[in-house]
């Protein structure tokens, strides 16, 4: 959310889990051959994308032990090993190379995500890969090659959003680094999205956006407040970091609650120009109702302006559906396995097995 510079933590393209890693590059390649010429180019940026991001890795410890390294870096990253100690020694996480590396990019974001639906209609739009799966994004190493993809999109009537993704995960397939992308964020943020990248190589439901996100969300919250009430986060008070999580509850709810109302209204008997009416009185609730939070149980708090100050359609509140859906269910299911966490990524393994009408059953 805003706070948290209201970005989706892995909006790129994350590969089914099986394969061994060196063949991950391979595995692109031949999805390109199996799917014709016309993709070599989409699957040659994200092939090539990956290299350059696994070229620009270096230990951590060798970063720490560089004189010419900023020293605020450095405490940067000291943060960064507790939360990888962390992550494995108590939230039973993948104990491996990922997150002991970091890259520098020398640019905002890895990568962009363009997600796209139809014009009265909260269905995304998906892309299904050869030996992938499918998402309801596709992620481009280039900002250019993303923004030409959704004017492409937007020519045949589609709502788009682009995204700008700081961090994402390959699965498993190769150690993932913490990348300069990520430093933006506050210590908070930081360790929180390192939970839910391991989450993502932890579990993983192929071709089931909604469910893995929400999953690897709840992992990075439950994760941060107990890495908080560890002691091992200082420089924010247990009253402000309760205060930050209620606002980015308050605004999630926000925008669900105005997803829900349009799709009621796409699935009306209305007709296309009552809906297309409805839509825009809706998204102008949403600021109104925003504002109103803002300035009043929120004291002036204006961590969310930037979002709001975007041009808003179905593909900007994608994301909240497949990020949040299914949180709820996942705090329950915790609590079920007596906060345990090595019996809770059990039982959403078991989850993740099932086919996706049973286990959208079983959530509910």
């Amino acid at each position: 959310m805003a706070a948290r510079e209201w970005r989706l933590q892995d909006r790129g393209l994350t590969p089914r889990r099986g394969a061994a890693r060196p063949s991950a590059l391979a595995s692109l390649a031949l999805a390109a051959a199996l799917t014709g010429c016309s993709t070599l180019q989409y699957y040659g940026q994200l092939a090539s994308g990956q290299l350059q991001v696994l070229q620009a890795r270096k230990p951590i410890d060798d970063v720490l032990a560089d004189p010419a390294i900023d020293p605020a870096l450095k405490t940067r990253l000291r943060v960064v090993e507790r939360a990888r100690r962390f992550a494995s020694e108590r939230l039973d996480l993948p104990a491996n190379g990922s997150y002991t590396l970091y890259a520098d990019l020398h640019r905002d974001y890895v990568l962009w995500n363009v997600f796209a639906t139809p014009e009265l209609s909260l269905a995304p739009v998906q892309w299904c890969y050869p030996l992938l799966g499918c998402f309801a994004y596709r992620g481009f190493y280039a900002q250019a090659d993303a923004q030409a993809a959704a004017a492409l999109l937007r020519r045949k009537g589609y709502d788009v959003d682009i995204g700008g993704v700081p961090a994402y995960s390959t699965l498993g397939w190769f150690d993932d680094p913490v990348t300069n992308t990520m430093m933006r964020w506050d210590d908070g943020e930081l360790v929180g999205t390192i939970f839910h990248e391991l989450a993502h190589q932890r579990v993983y439901a192929s071709s089931d956006t909604a469910f893995n996100e929400s999953y690897a969300n709840f992992v990075q919250a439950e994760g941060l407040r107990e890495f908080r009430a560890a002691g091992l986060l200082p420089g924010i008070s247990a009253s402000d970091a309760a205060a930050a999580e209620s606002r980015q509850r308050q605004f999630v709810a926000l925008v669900l609650a105005c997803r829900e109302r349009l799709d009621a209204l796409y699935r009306s008997d209305l007709p296309d120009e009552a809906k297309r009416s409805g839509k825009a009185a809706e998204f102008e609730r949403l600021r109104t109702e925003y504002q109103a939070l803002r300035d009043g149980a929120w004291q002036g708090y204006r961590g969310y302006d930037d979002w709001f100050a975007q041009p808003l359609n179905n593909a900007s509140l994608l994301p909240f559906g497949l990020y949040e859906g299914h949180g709820a269910a996942f705090e329950v299911l915790f609590e079920r396995c007596g906060r345990n966490w090595r019996r809770f990524h059990a039982e959403v393994r078991r989850l993740a097995k099932l086919g996706a009408a049973q286990r959208a059953a079983e959530l509910e």
